[in-house]
């Protein structure tokens, strides 16, 4: 699928997320990848197999921590 050099990580391979944007619409909250990954806003993911990677954004992010 990938056009690029050198080519874009695979879906099947650890740094998958690395792919080269093809479609970003954020008003809906995903990206799709030049590997054909599926990427939400949640950080969940659709692989090209139809294999569904739940989300895996870190805990707590996005939230401040203040001293009492």
């Amino acid at each position: 699928m990938c056009q690029h050099r050198p080519s874009c990580p695979s879906a099947d391979s650890a740094d998958r997320e690395s792919a080269r944007l093809v479609a970003h619409h954020p008003e809906q909250g995903w990206s799709l990848l030049c590997n054909g990954v599926v990427l939400f806003e949640d950080t969940g993911e659709l692989l090209p197999d139809g294999q569904v990677i739940a989300p895996h954004r870190p805990l707590g992010a996005g939230r401040v921590v203040t001293a009492a």
